[in-house]
């Protein structure tokens, strides 16, 4: 199980220890460093930052959101960060849900996201493969663009600049189980929001026809501590926030893998809280046990037990948001 460094999105502004710790987690022997982006910053220009900083680590995006770019500018900035970093680009893609793609991006919430999510993909690798032009005609993507508003000019292209690698990954960040099912067919990868290690069944009927070379990269919160209840806060806090405020009341795809996971009446519970106004009650409402078994938090023995959970399922890349150095040498030392 090869180990990734998680660095998120930005809050309110950079957070300024990032490049120091992608510089260590490279030292350390870590795989990969992924960042991600919400509705401030994007997940493209700090991942370049960070290329240009370091030498060898593989640069993600965990996840890049579908909605604010078409495919094509997708693949436009994955080929270009992968030449630029010499080929230690990967693509993780997410589809968001309704709140994000019609709240913050302005257009509507695809009626079919499976669809809208395999055609997205099946542009980006004809970007990638290069060979011939970029012909689609989809139901959400089409190219070229043949709608009424249109002016029928539009003529079929391929990239000027050659890609460094047709195979670049590119990996999803899927939720519910067809979509997770439909990833093993499409992607390269699945990037799992909550991991359990003691649920590996949730998934299992999604995972049945997973390819060779799969990867299965779940993130998860890490912190060497002697309090595990005080080292749970920040994953409580996160979860809290998505379970709560990352979707509508009748619409929570986060909330709905919750309930899957096997605490509906909490996952409602904590939405009910949350969309109240009472942000503080609703974290606090969020069940230990749930938050420590997605997470590795408490001394490192602790740790070090919990981390053989992990490798003995189907997870290749685990993904960890360390905010400490001694964190991520402690994984690192234990992973190795």
């Amino acid at each position: 199980m090869r180990l990734g460094l998680a660095l998120g999105y930005w809050g309110r502004g950079p957070d300024p220890g990032h490049v120091a710790l992608a510089q260590e987690a490279e030292r350390l022997g870590y795989d990969s460093v992924w960042t991600a982006e919400a509705w401030g910053s994007d997940a493209f220009t700090p991942l370049t930052w960070i290329a240009a900083r370091t030498s060898r680590i593989g640069l993600g995006t965990a996840v890049a959101q579908m909605a604010a770019r078409s495919p094509v500018t997708t693949a436009m900035h994955a080929l270009t960060l992968d030449h630029l970093s010499g080929g230690r680009m990967m693509l993780g893609l997410g589809l968001s849900g309704p709140q994000v793609v019609e709240g913050w991006y302005g257009r509507p919430f695809p009626r079919s996201p499976l669809t809208a999510t395999r055609e997205y993909v099946e542009v980006i690798r004809q970007v990638l493969r290069r060979q011939g032009p970029v012909e689609v005609a989809g139901r959400f993507h089409s190219h070229p663009y043949t709608g009424e508003e249109g002016t029928g000019l539009g003529k079929p292209l391929k990239p000027i600049t050659h890609p460094l690698r047709a195979d670049l990954p590119v990996l999803l960040g899927a939720e519910g189980p067809k979509n997770i099912a439909q990833t093993t067919r499409i992607a390269d990868g699945w990037l799992p929001l909550y991991w359990s290690p003691l649920r590996t069944d949730v998934y299992e009927a999604s995972l049945a026809d997973v390819p060779e070379g799969f990867i299965v990269a779940p993130m998860a919160r890490a912190k060497v501590c002697d309090d595990v209840a005080e080292g749970l806060l920040p994953v409580k806090a996160m979860l809290g926030f998505y379970i709560g405020g990352m979707g509508h009341a009748v619409r929570n795809f986060h909330a709905d893998l919750m309930a899957r996971m096997g605490y509906e009446d909490e996952a409602r519970h904590i939405q009910e809280l949350f969309l109240a106004g009472r942000r503080e009650e609703a974290v606090l409402a969020v069940p230990d046990a749930f938050a420590d078994e997605i997470s590795l938090v408490g001394p490192r023995a602790r740790i070090a037990e919990r981390l053989e959970l992990w490798r003995k399922g189907p997870v290749t890349d685990l993904l960890v948001l360390a905010p400490d150095p001694h964190t991520l040498r402690v994984l690192a030392e234990l992973n190795a």
